[in-house]
C-alpha cells in the first residue's frame, strides 16, 4: 500500500459499505427466521401430493436454507469488512502521528508511487553538527513509516484474499463459510498453504512431527471451507493420490511413519476425506479444474510407466467420510463404471485388476479390507450422499443392444434366453464378482456389499444411510420409486441375493419401513392403472389411496413379490425389526389418522367405519404375517442361533423412538399431515402409536431378558396372538380417544381381521413361494 493512499484515505465509502452491510445481516435475520419458522414449517404440514410433494416442498426446503446460507455469508463479510476498516483506520491514524512526529523533529516525509522518503528540514549550515543524530532519526522514522505500510498492505490483502475466496466458494445461491473475524479466515487459508506444503513433500522425507502437525491440522479445519478448498487445490489431484499412497506403501513410504504413526493412519483418512470432501463443494474454478483432473487420472496407474494404483483404487478410498459433491460423484461414478466395463468384459469376468495381492499397498485404514476394490470406498461416499447414489444405481450399465453383453435371461417367461439391459444396481446387486477380501483370521469380508446395501439406503430413502426420516426429508421421488421397485423384484426372483448376504438386511428392513404406504397398497391386490371405462376399478383404485395416502411418488409393487421380498428380509432379525415395528407405527397412525370424526369425507376410503378398521388390520396382518414366516423359518433352519436374537433387535428400536415418535421408525413425519383434518389430529396425533409401541417393547424386552414371553420363530401361532393384540390395541385406544360409539366392535373388527390376514399370509407364501417355507 502506498504512503499518500493511506494517509490520505477517505473512509466515508467504507463506513457507508460496513453500515449498509450490517443492516443487511439484520434485515436477512429477519427473512431467515421467517423462512425457517413460518415458510419452511407451513410446508412441512402441508398436504403435498404428486409432483408438488417431490418438488415444491423440496424446493422451499433448499429456499429456505438459501436464506441461511444467505445470512450467514452476508454476516461474514460484514465482520471481515469491519474487522478491515477498524484496522485500517488505526494504521492510517498511526501513520499520521508518525509523520507530525517527523515534522516537529524536521522531518519531511515525501510520497510517491511505489514508495517514499524521508529527509531533513535542517538547513545546510546547520546539518554538520546534526548530521549523525539527524541520520538516526531518519532511518528510526522510515522503518516505523514501512512497518506501518506493511501492517496494513497485509490487512488489505487478507480482506481481498478471504472476500475472494468466499465469493468463489459458489457461483449460484452463497456459501455458509461462516468466520467470526477476517483474522479467522485469513488463518484458515494460511493453515492451508503450510498444511498442503507438507503433504506435497515426498511421503519418504515426511516426519513424525509433521504427520502429526498434518493430522491435527486436518481434523481442526478439514470442516472450515476455505480451508477446504484452499488444501486441496494447493495440494492438487497428482499429489493428493500420492500422498495418500506414499504414507500406506512400503516399497515407497516412510519406514518411521509406519512405525511409530500406524494407528493413526485411520484418523488421517477420515480427516482428509471429510477435508476434500467439504472441497469438492465448492464452485471455485481451482476446483472445479481438480475434480476434472481427479477423474481423469482415475483410470490410470499412478506412476505412470512405474506402475502404481490406479487413480480411482487411491481416491475412493478417500471418500469413505465426508460429504462429497453429488455432479462430482455422479461423474466420478460414471468413469468408475466404465472403467470396471473395461477390465471386466463388460462384466463377463472378475476384475482382477483390483484384486488385492501380497505386495499392494494397503489403501485403506478404516476397517479391515483392504480398499484396492475402489468400488468399496465410492459406494460408502454415496451413502453419504442420498441423490447422487439415486442417480447412479438407476444409470445403465450396459445394454440389450450392445453386441458385447454378456448377459442373457429368460426375459418373458417362454424358457428362451436373451439379452437384457442391465442398470448399475442390477449389475452391482445381481451380477457382479467381488474381488475377494479376508481379515486377519482368514475370514472372509464383506465390506463392498455391505456398502452396497448402504448407499441403496441411501438412494431410495433420500436421506444418508444411518439416519432417520426428518421433517425436511422430501418426499420420494420417481428414481427413488423405481430403484425401490427394481430392489423388491431382484430378491422376490431369487432370494439368496439377500438371504445368502444377511449383512445386507438391516438395509433392506430400513428401506421396507420407508415404504410401508407402497407395501401395504400392494398387498391390496388393486390395480393401480384401472380401465377408465370401469368404474369399479376406479373407485377401489381410490380407495386404496386414501387408505394408504403417498405424499410424492409410490412404488408400484406385485403383492406376490412383495411378500417374497419380505419373507426374504424376515430371516434377519435386523430387517425384520426394522419392518415390524415400522408396520406395528404405521398401523396405529392409520387407526388414529381414519377414526377420526373430524377427517373430512373425501379423504375417507369407506364410508363404513368396519370396513376401514378391518382393511388396515387385514393389509397390516399380511405383512406381519410374512415376517413372522421369515423369521420361522431362520429359526428352524438355524441361520440365526435363537429366537432371542429377534427380541433383541426388536428392543433396539426402542431407544430409536423414545422421544420420536413418528420420526424414529416407519414411514417418517409426513403421514398425518393434512390441514383440513385441523386440530383434531395435530393434538393428539402420536397417542395411539405410543400405547402400541410401548406394549410392543414391553413385550420383547421382557421375552429378550428372561426367555419369557411368545417365541414367534419357534410357534408361528404366537405371531398371530400378538399381532391380534397389537392391532386390537391400537383400534381400541383410537376409537376411545375420539369417544366413538361401540368401542368394542371396533377392537373386536381390528383383531378378527388381523388374525385371518396373518393365517392367510402363511398360506399365500406357501402357495406363491412352497419351496422356499419350511412347515410350521
Amino acid at each position: 500500500m502506498d504512503l499518500d493512499t493511506l494517509r490520505n484515505a477517505n473512509f466515508k465509502l467504507l463506513d457507508d459499505a460496513v453500515k449498509d452491510w450490517s443492516t443487511l445481516v439484520d434485515d436477512l435475520e429477519t427473512l431467515k427466521k421467517d423462512a425457517q419458522d413460518e415458510l419452511r414449517q407451513a410446508a412441512n404440514k402441508a398436504d403435498w401430493a404428486g409432483v408438488n410433494a417431490q418438488v415444491t416442498k423440496e424446493f422451499i426446503g433448499k429456499t429456505a436454507e438459501e436464506f441461511t446460507d444467505a445470512h450467514i455469508q452476508a454476516r461474514t463479510i460484514h465482520k471481515i469488512l469491519d474487522d478491515t476498516r477498524n484496522e485500517l483506520k488505526l494504521f492510517h491514524q498511526q501513520l499520521v502521528d508518525a509523520i507530525e512526529g517527523g515534522r516537529k523533529n524536521n522531518l519531511t516525509v515525501i510520497g510517491y508511487e511505489g514508495g517514499f522518503t524521508v529527509t531533513s528540514n535542517v538547513p545546510p549550515e546547520g546539518r554538520a553538527q546534526q548530521d549523525k543524530n539527524n541520520q538516526t532519526e531518519i532511518t528510526t522514522l522510515r522503518n516505523e513509516l514501512q512497518k506501518i505500510l506493511d501492517k496494513a498492505t497485509e490487512s488489505d490483502n487478507s480482506a481481498k484474499t478471504v472476500l475472494t475466496a468466499i465469493a468463489d466458494q459458489s457461483k449460484l445461491g452463497f456459501s455458509d463459510a461462516d468466520y467470526t473475524s477476517r483474522d479467522a479466515a485469513a488463518e484458515a487459508i494460511k493453515q492451508a498453504d503450510e498444511l498442503a506444503k507438507l503433504a506435497r513433500k515426498n511421503p519418504e522425507d515426511l516426519t513424525v512431527k509433521e504427520f502429526d502437525r498434518l493430522n491435527a491440522g486436518l481434523k481442526k479445519y478439514g470442516n472450515d471451507d476455505l480451508f477446504a478448498e484452499r488444501f486441496a487445490t494447493t495440494l492438487g489431484p497428482q499429489k493428493t493420490l500420492e500422498f495418500w499412497t506414499g504414507i500406506n506403501d512400503p516399497h515407497r513410504g516412510n519406514y518411521e511413519l509406519g512405525q511409530k504413526r500406524l494407528d493413526q493412519f485411520d484418523d488421517l483418512q477420515r480427516s482428509l476425506g471429510t477435508t476434500l470432501a467439504n472441497a469438492t463443494q465448492s464452485d471455485s474454478v481451482a476446483m472445479t479444474e481438480w475434480k476434472r483432473t481427479m477423474i481423469d487420472t482415475g483410470d490410470k496407474p499412478l506412476y505412470g510407466n512405474q506402475g502404481g494404483p490406479m487413480g480411482f483404487q487411491v481416491m475412493s478410498n478417500l471418500m469413505r467420510t465426508g460429504d462429497y459433491d453429488d455432479q462430482f460423484l455422479k461423474d466420478y461414478g460414471n468413469k468408475l463404471m466404465a472403467t470396471e466395463r473395461k477390465l471386466t468384459g463388460n462384466g463377463e469376468h472378475a476384475n482382477m485388476a483390483w484384486q488385492h495381492m501380497g505386495m499392494d499397498p494397503w489403501l485403506n485404514r478404516i476397517g479391515e479390507d483392504s480398499g484396492s476394490d475402489p468400488l468399496t470406498g465410492y459406494l460408502k461416499g454415496l451413502s453419504n450422499s442420498p441423490d447422487a447414489a439415486t442417480d447412479f444405481f438407476n444409470q445403465e450399465f450396459i445394454s440389450r443392444n450392445d453386441p458385447d453383453n454378456p448377459f442373457e435371461r429368460d426375459k418373458d417367461g417362454d424358457e428362451k434366453e436373451g439379452k437384457v439391459t442391465l442398470s448399475n444396481f442390477q449389475y452391482l446387486f445381481e451380477e457382479r464378482e467381488w474381488p475377494q477380501e479376508t481379515d486377519s483370521k482368514g475370514d472372509d469380508l464383506h465390506t463392498g456389499k455391505n456398502n452396497l446395501a448402504l448407499a441403496l439406503e441411501a438412494a431410495t430413502t433420500g436421506h444418508p444411510a444411518g439416519e432417520r426420516p426428518t421433517a425436511d426429508t422430501p418426499a420420494h421421488n420417481e428414481g427413488q420409486t423405481k430403484l425401490f421397485e427394481s430392489i423388491v423384484a431382484s430378491i422376490a426372483d431369487d432370494n439368496t441375493r439377500l438371504t445368502d448376504n444377511s449383512y445386507m438386511s438391516d438395509s433392506m428392513g430400513q428401506i421396507a419401513s420407508e415404504y410401508l404406504p407402497d407395501i401395504d397398497r400392494a398387498t391390496t391386490e388393486v390395480d393401480p392403472h384401472p380401465d377408465k371405462n370401469d368404474r369399479d376399478a376406479q373407485e377401489a383404485w381410490d380407495r386404496v389411496q386414501k387408505l394408504y395416502p403417498v405424499f410424492g411418488s409410490s412404488a408400484e409393487l406385485e403383492h406376490s413379490e412383495v411378500s417374497r421380498f419380505l419373507f426374504a428380509v424376515g430371516q434377519n432379525p435386523e430387517g425384520y425389526a426394522a419392518v415390524e415395528v415400522g408396520q406395528t407405527k404405521y398401523m396405529a397412525d392409520l387407526m388414529e389418522y381414519h377414526l377420526n370424526p373430524d377427517l373430512p369425507e373425501s379423504q375417507r376410503p369407506h364410508h363404513d367405519t368396519e370396513l376401514t378398521v378391518r382393511s388396515i388390520a387385514r393389509h397390516s396382518g399380511d405383512v406381519s404375517g410374512v415376517l413372522a414366516m421369515g423369521r420361522n423359518e431362520a429359526v428352524a433352519s438355524e441361520a440365526v442361533k435363537s429366537d432371542e436374537e429377534y427380541d433383541h433387535s426388536m428392543a433396539q428400536w426402542k431407544n430409536i423412538a423414545s422421544g420420536t415418535i413418528g420420526t424414529g421408525v416407519g414411514i417418517g413425519t409426513s403421514f398425518i399431515a393434512t390441514p383440513a383434518v385441523g386440530a383434531g389430529v395435530a393434538g393428539v396425533t402420536g397417542t395411539v402409536t405410543s400405547v402400541v409401541l410401548e406394549e410392543l417393547f414391553k413385550d420383547v424386552e421382557g421375552s429378550a431378558k428372561d426367555n419369557a414371553g411368545p417365541k414367534i420363530g419357534e410357534d408361528w401361532q404366537n405371531g398371530r396372538e400378538a399381532n391380534m393384540e397389537y392391532t386390537r390395541r391400537a383400534a381400541s385406544e383410537a376409537a376411545r380417544l375420539y369417544h366413538l360409539e361401540h368401542s368394542g366392535d371396533v377392537a373386536a373388527w381390528a383383531e378378527d381381521e388381523s388374525s385371518k390376514a396373518f393365517l392367510d399370509a402363511g398360506g399365500y407364501m406357501r402357495q406363491i413361494a412352497p419351496e422356499l417355507v419350511t412347515d410350521i
